[in-house]
């Protein structure tokens, strides 16, 4: 059962806001010449921004399972959203740097274009409960946003190679998205099919219709 929410502003959405606002930092502040930010900072901060905009994310999603009214269809489709820009812009970010291999990069950023555009696909046609998050989607998660915030702070801390770490966290991460993708187009691969022979048989219906008609 939700709770009565504390107060009438949409705490989520400010905060998926929020996450949006700092997308442009990540990267901008590589930019900043190193006379006025030292490198050494702009990694500190930049995995900092990074780190709060994650949180933000798990925050929000909290809030609005919490309380009623917080959940809004506004906030159903920027949330997913906002993630993916957050990652994407790291991953730019992090390719510029010479941090992370384009390929990688490429295939994290396409991945999640295709399994999004495969669960809407899903919702629509009613089958979305046949692509849930599966545990490899979560393991990748996992991997990758641990691997972000260790390859943008990059220098050593407390004797702790951090940039080895996100280097192998990334690949980690590269893997479990070429297979849980795999995975999803697996699930929806019987109802790409379906789709494809109702329209084929649409289209015969029309050809064979208007061959009548003339």
């Amino acid at each position: 059962m939700k709770l009565k929410p504390p107060f009438k502003l949409n705490v989520p959405m400010v905060l998926t806001w929020i996450r949006i606002a700092l997308i442009p930092v990540v990267i901008g502040i590589f930019y900043l010449p190193d006379s006025l930010v030292p490198i050494h900072l702009q990694n500190i901060i930049a995995c900092v921004v990074f780190v709060v905009a994650a949180v933000t994310d798990a925050l929000d999603g909290f809030l609005a399972r919490r309380y009623e009214g917080w959940a809004t269809r506004m906030g159903a489709f920027l949330d997913p959203i906002a993630d993916k820009l957050l990652v994407a812009a790291a991953l730019v970010a992090l390719v510029g740097l010479d941090r992370c291999d384009m390929a990688i990069a490429m295939i994290i950023i396409g991945r999640e274009i295709t399994v999004t555009g495969i669960r809407e696909w899903m919702a629509k046609i009613g089958e979305s409960g046949r692509v849930k998050v599966n545990w490899y989607g979560k393991f990748k998660t996992i991997a990758q946003m641990t691997a972000i915030p260790c390859l943008l702070w990059f220098d050593p801390f407390l004797g702790i190679p951090v940039a080895l770490i996100g280097e192998w966290l990334i690949i980690i991460a590269a893997v479990l998205t070429i297979y849980s993708m795999y995975v999803y187009l697996r699930a929806a691969a019987p109802f790409f099919e379906e789709a494809r022979a109702q329209r084929a048989a649409l289209r015969a219906q029309k050809a064979q219709a208007q061959s009548q008609g003339s």
